[in-house]
């Protein structure tokens, strides 16, 4: 039976849906809703309120009674008295008697030098100083001999048995047996003196302390070249050791040329060395150097401690307050004294105001003022001891802004 050949491919083909639109990938759609919440992210982070960093300081606090100040400055600790110990001569280091932080008194031994030399010429000096006088007696012993022999020429010579020549003779030995005794004594005068210098030299060799103090340095060893002048091209030490007499510490500070009218001598000062900040020490000016420092515009202002300390050190930093005359100072007051740093303190319009941080917020807070106290003011109304103010603060600050402290 023939066959349809339309019939028999239609019955090949395959029934399809009815497509009703095209599908979009899975992919596309997590990228677009990625970059969505990227673009919100960042439209968030960039309009979001940031926080201010502000610098700050504590408000603090005078005690009743005391003195306001009229200058801060800083400087160091220095020793009045302070030395390099050397030895007079140059040579060769055999001990050392003396370590960093020893004490030594005046007088101590501190070290020693090979004395060798210095005890051989010292023996040739006495050795020489024994010959002149062992001349002399034998010139003594003549002497007297040329005198008996004067005595008896002139008694010969008056009984007519000796000669005038003779007499001469006789009475020439003696004059120069006594010129010779004369000139032996210079000697022996001579060879004195040289055993005292060689007595000195040989002393040198022995290094002493020159006053009482505190050993901070230790410059020679055994073996090693010492000298008291520089020499050998570096391989001569000219010292042995630095001592430091610690009770004559004292404060060197710099004070600005146009501020050296409020410092006078005998004024009170209240000096915190920086390893110590939390401990003020009482002082006061003992000079004013009569001398200014072109470069620097600085005069130098020496300060002594009202007592000493062990825990105050040569070259120590430290910070000085100048404190206004008690019996000229208005600002004294019996009661507690609140103080904030001038640099926190604004003015406009006539009023005062600073920024107080509370928590991680401004608060714009007017202040009443009082009188100066050095790099710091007196607040009569408005702050409180303990609380922070921001440092020159920007006009651009509002209250309520959020801050974060540097």
């Amino acid at each position: 039976m023939p066959t349809d050949l339309n019939t028999d491919l239609a019955a090949l083909r395959i029934e399809r849906e009815p497509e009703t639109g095209r599908s979009v990938p899975v992919g596309w759609i997590v990228v677009v809703a990625l970059l969505a919440g990227l673009a919100g992210a960042g439209w968030y982070f960039f309009t979001r309120e940031r926080p201010l960093e502000v610098e700050t300081a504590v408000v603090t606090e005078r005690t009743a009674g005391a003195q306001a100040a009229v200058l801060n400055a800083s400087g160091y600790v220095t020793a009045r008295r302070r030395a390099t110990v050397s030895s007079k001569i140059t040579g060769k280091v055999v001990e050392v008697n003396v370590e960093e932080g020893m004490a030594v008194k005046q007088g101590q031994v501190l070290a020693r030098l090979d004395d060798s030399i210095a005890k051989a010429a010292l023996a040739l000096a006495e050795a020489q100083a024994a010959a002149v006088k062992g001349s002399m007696q034998e010139n003594e012993v003549r002497r007297d001999e040329a005198k008996v022999t004067l005595t008896r020429t002139a008694r010969l010579l008056k009984d007519g048995v000796a000669t005038q020549a003779e007499l001469d003779k006789a009475q020439a030995e003696l004059d120069s047996l006594e010129a010779r005794l004369a000139a032996l004594g210079e000697q022996v005068r001579v060879a004195e003196r040289q055993i005292e210098l060689e007595r000195t030299n040989l002393n040198d060799t022995i290094v002493r302390a020159p006053f009482s103090g505190v050993a901070i340095s230790k410059d020679a060893q055994p073996g090693e070249m010492v000298s008291p002048i520089s020499a050998g091209g570096g391989f001569t030490r000219t010292g042995i050791c630095t001592i430091v007499d610690m009770r004559s510490l004292e404060i060197e500070v710099d004070v600005n040329e146009s501020y050296i009218n409020r410092v006078r001598p005998g004024q009170d000062v209240t000096a915190v060395l920086n390893a110590y900040p939390e401990w003020p020490i009482p002082a006061r000016v003992i000079t004013t150097i009569p001398a200014g420092d072109r470069q620097k515009a600085t005069v130098l202002v020496r300060i002594a401690f009202r007592e000493l300390d062990p825990r105050i050190l040569p070259d120590m930093g430290v910070k000085v307050t100048f404190l206004r005359d008690a019996d000229a100072d208005e600002t004294v007051s019996m009661q507690p004294v609140t103080l904030a740093p001038k640099a926190a303190i604004r003015t406009e319009e006539g009023g005062s105001y600073v920024y107080v941080v509370q928590g991680d917020v401004l608060e714009r807070r007017a202040v009443r003022l009082g009188g100066p106290d050095g790099d710091r003011v007196e607040i009569q109304a408005g702050l409180r001891p303990g609380e922070r103010v921001v440092l020159a603060p920007p006009e651009a600050f509002v209250n309520g802004a959020k801050v974060v402290v540097r």
